[in-house]
């Protein structure tokens, strides 16, 4: 990032801290999700959790299940969360958008929510530069909220943000458009524990390079 121009997503995380994990932390699709990933990886598989959030549950259930695992968040607040609360995994304070990726040097590669802050033509960037990184066969989990929405500003958790998505139809074409194939999907719709909070759609997409 560049310094003295923090990132808008991760003012708001900053702001937003533990409770995103408190709000989240009843979603059932995410847990099964990260089950889903758990069965398919071999032992030591090495991932890379795209907005790693405070590291849990997702690097803390690859972690413990003894892979390694690298967390990259561009929310400082978050970064120190996660190092704290999920020592046996590696986290870095970065956009992700500007980090160098070594081609082929993942197993797997999991992005829960963190492109819903990024333009249309930066998410599909991002996504191809992910199925990139990882080795042949590598596996790359996609969760979002699939709504056709294009930079619309909305209050997260008291925060205000501003939100671009895809619909669902337009999302699979994000994956298959970066070379993987879509292996298996889940549709959920999950209200988060926060006084402000609606019911939410999410899709998560299982896909394999």
């Amino acid at each position: 990032m560049t310094e003295g121009h923090q990132h808008p997503a991760a003012t708001a995380f900053d702001a937003i801290g533990a409770d995103y994990e408190q709000a989240f932390a009843g979603s059932r699709a995410h847990r099964a999700s990260l089950d889903r990933l758990l069965g398919q990886l071999a032992p030591r598989s090495r991932v890379l959790d795209v907005g790693s959030g405070t590291g849990r549950p997702t690097a803390q259930a690859l972690a413990d299940a003894g892979h390694e695992v690298l967390g990259v968040d561009v929310s400082p607040v978050m970064v120190d969360l996660a190092s704290r609360r999920v020592p046996g995994a590696s986290f870095r304070c970065a956009d992700i958008r500007e980090e160098s990726l070594e081609e082929e040097s993942f197993d797997a590669v999991c992005v829960y929510f963190s492109l819903l802050q990024m333009a249309r033509e930066e998410q599909g960037a991002l996504v191809r530069r992910l199925a990139g990184a990882l080795r042949p066969g590598g596996l790359l989990v996609l969760a979002t909220v699939p709504l056709d929405v294009e930079g619309v500003s909305a209050v997260f958790m008291g925060q205000e943000v501003r939100v671009t998505s895809f619909g669902p139809e337009a999302f699979r074409a994000l994956a298959t458009g970066a070379g993987l194939t879509v292996e298996h999907e889940e549709n959920a719709v999950f209200t988060p524990s926060h006084p402000a909070a609606v019911p939410e759609p999410h899709l998560f997409l299982h896909c394999r390079r």
